[in-house]
């Protein structure tokens, strides 16, 4: 009779025993012992030599050491299918029931005694192929096995969902792009594999969050895998997505990139916030200021943030600005406000707009429209009879806007004299721009393509059309707006209220001062400035022509404005502003990211649409003016679409002056990777 050993040290020729082969236990015979070296002859019958130590901690029975190959193979066909049949009858889960929380880890025999009385070999070695398998439950540390805890095995069973998935998801994937890759490079309808319904969600949704780059880790190396062999195209998951139909023809990547949501959907996770905002607001019951200011903006403008009245004051003049006041019931650092940072300002795109603030507080409930009871902060400027600054007062308080004018009605208004107030704006406005120029302002002027967009995917037609200006009320509108930045930056900086400020403190040129609005002036001008700092220390800006810059007159339009307002008026209401300078700084870092990665979307976007404009007619002439010859290019403008290319000068003849005019067509356009590549070049 064969002797048994379960878990005993005899290890000896004639015993089975198992080791763990791959990631599974394998059945072995032990032809040769030697100083704890192992000679084994495998159930597969293979001869192969082991260390001891890689047995697992279960041995038996010890058979006839004499036996034959084929009484060997007899032994371990038997013993294999025994333990499988054992095996398959085991609830390892109800075993893990029992076990957890009594202790943390133990032998095999412990958990052998739980189910049988007297284990014999095959059931304890079942026994222990039923716990390695169950990963998620046990861990096995040689001899014993530890004892995963509840909120462990959720965890592990959690990873091992996960694992199965993006098994699943990452071998769709692959054959999903490479088929929808072949498509595209040959222009035609992709032939899809049938694909389970969560795993094409699981997909669509990997290629459109790497769009914005807001892959997790999983997701990240999911796309990584299934996007492997496929070209380093910057725009892959792009061209995947609409090769495929998940994303729509002339989809706007830009707001992926800048993590962007389009429209007021947003808004609806908020409606708590909001509703309360619109309670607080509508039961202060106040009686506003006596009198009449009124706005000036685009037909289309709903936001309407700052207001004005104007008097003469001697020989000099009183103009009382007002702003919209949206932080006077706001809580800062709520989810609401955090949102809106992340906004940090509204666009304006040829598909539409899109705003900084919920719809229902940015065009309602804080636009100051005609003839509603608004919150306001009015800043009272005196100046001089040449427009120079003498004070600056602000204050809160309430006011109802008489009319909301457009710039075409008052520019007729300004220019037929049939409104005294405005034509003293006017008036005032030409001495305030002559002040700034004499401060050395760089200003430009140029045409201003309205680039507008209709219906949506394939299906969009993109026309553009040139703005009628409204030079006199758009000067009125741009110097007030400009005064009361700057002078609202002076008064804080004589309180010491700190503000976010944008400076452009450089050293220009005396030529560089002026009003500019021929391209090869405009490019030159360009060329000596630089982007605007955001920082809390007030300097110059030198473009601007003013000694200080705080923007505050867009406060439902721009985060900045806002929280410049909220500084002021905090001042105002208890004599100390909102934040502190380290704050203000610290704050500052963040949201200049923020308006860079948004203002990167008001960049690019129309210049998109208008290169989708221009591809569709590339073979029509344009009107160009040459603007700079500096190096081997040199480079045209289009002023009735604000597009500069860049053209061998050989192509465009021996003797090339700024202004030389010339007719233009090209030979390719590419809106998505920004390519233009010029075919004729004609003097005119």
């Amino acid at each position: 009779m064969a002797k048994t050993n379960i878990l005993g040290p005899i290890i000896r020729p004639g015993t089975v025993v198992e080791f763990m082969h791959g990631d599974h236990p394998q059945l072995a015979w032990i032809l040769e012992e030697t100083s704890g070296k192992l000679r084994l002859l495998t159930i597969n019958k293979r001869e192969m030599k082991l260390p001891a130590t890689r047995l697992l901690p279960w041995h038996g029975p010890v058979e006839n050491s004499d036996a034959n190959r084929q009484e060997i193979q007899d032994v371990l066909n038997t013993h294999e299918e025994k333990r499988g049949e054992i095996q398959a009858g085991l609830d390892v889960m109800e075993l893990w029931d029992l076990a957890q929380g009594e202790l943390e880890t133990a032998p095999l025999s412990w958990f052998a005694g739980l189910l049988w009385d007297e284990p014999d070999p095959d059931q304890v070695a079942a026994l222990g192929r039923g716990m390695l398998s169950t990963k998620t439950h046990f861990k096995f540390r040689p001899p014993n096995f530890e004892i995963w805890s509840a909120e462990k095995v959720e965890q592990k069973m959690q990873q091992r969902a996960e694992e199965k998935e993006r098994e699943a998801v990452t071998s769709a994937g692959q054959t999903l792009l490479k088929t929808l890759w072949d498509a595209y490079n040959q222009g035609r309808k992709p032939m899809l594999p049938e694909l389970d319904p969560e795993l094409a969600a699981s997909i669509a949704q990997i290629l459109k969050r790497s769009l914005s780059n807001a892959l997790d880790e999983t997701e990240r190396k999911i796309w990584t895998a299934i996007s492997k062999g496929l070209p380093d195209q910057p725009h892959l998951a792009l061209l995947l997505g609409q090769t495929w139909g998940v994303l729509p023809v002339h989809h706007n990547f830009h707001l992926d990139e800048a993590d962007f949501e389009w429209g007021n959907e947003w808004s609806k996770s908020f409606t708590n916030e909001i509703d309360e905002l619109k309670d607080t607001l509508s039961n202060q019951t106040v009686e506003p200021e006596a009198k009449e200011y009124i706005t000036i903006d685009a037909i289309t403008t709903r936001d309407i943030d700052d207001a004005f009245r104007i008097e003469t004051d001697g020989t000099g003049y009183k103009l009382f600005i007002a702003l919209a006041r949206p932080g006077i019931h706001w809580e800062f650092g709520s989810p609401l406000d955090k949102a809106v940072m992340h906004r940090a300002t509204s666009l304006y795109l040829p598909e539409g707009t899109t705003h900084m603030m919920p719809e229902q507080l940015g065009t309602e409930l804080y636009s100051l429209l005609a003839g509603e009871t608004r919150p306001a902060m009015i800043a009272e400027f005196a100046l001089d009879a040449d427009a120079n600054l003498l004070s600056v007062t602000p204050r809160m308080d309430w006011i109802k806007v008489k009319a909301n004018i457009t710039y075409e009605n008052a520019d007729i208004a300004i220019e037929n004299e049939t409104d005294e107030s405005l034509v003293l704006a006017h008036k005032l406005a030409k001495k305030l721009i002559t002040r700034r120029i004499e401060s050395g302002a760089c200003i430009i002027r140029r045409p201003e393509p309205v680039v507008t967009v209709e219906g949506e995917g394939s299906q969009a037609k993109v026309d553009i059309t040139l703005k009628a200006p409204s030079p006199y009320s758009e000067l009125v509108i741009s110097e007030f707006m400009i005064l009361a930045n700057s002078g609202l930056a002076f008064w804080a900086k004589d309180n010491n209220i700190p503000l976010l400020h944008r400076t452009l403190d450089i050293a220009l040129p005396q030529e560089a001062a002026g009003i500019f609005t021929e391209p090869a002036e405009i490019l030159r001008s360009v060329k000596l400035l630089l982007p605007p700092v955001l920082e809390t220390t007030p300097k110059r800006h030198a473009a601007l022509g003013v000694s200080a810059y705080a923007p505050i007159t867009s406060p439902l339009r721009r985060y900045t404005d806002f929280i410049n307002m909220a500084q002021v008026c905090t001042f105002l209401e208890n004599g100390t502003p909102r934040l502190t300078k380290d704050e203000l700084d610290q704050l500052a870092i963040h949201l200049g990211m923020r308006i860079k990665a948004v203002n990167a979307v008001q960049r690019f976007r129309p210049r998109y649409w208008k290169l989708v404009y221009l591809a569709k007619q590339r073979k029509t002439y344009q009107s160009a003016v040459m603007v700079d010859d500096s190096g081997p290019m040199a480079t045209l403008a289009m002023p009735h679409l604000q597009l500069n290319v860049r053209a061998p000068k050989k192509m465009l003849g021996d003797k090339l002056y700024p202004g030389q005019p010339f007719q233009i067509n090209f030979t390719r356009i590419d809106p998505l990777t920004n390519e233009i590549r010029l075919g004729e070049a004609l003097e005119e």
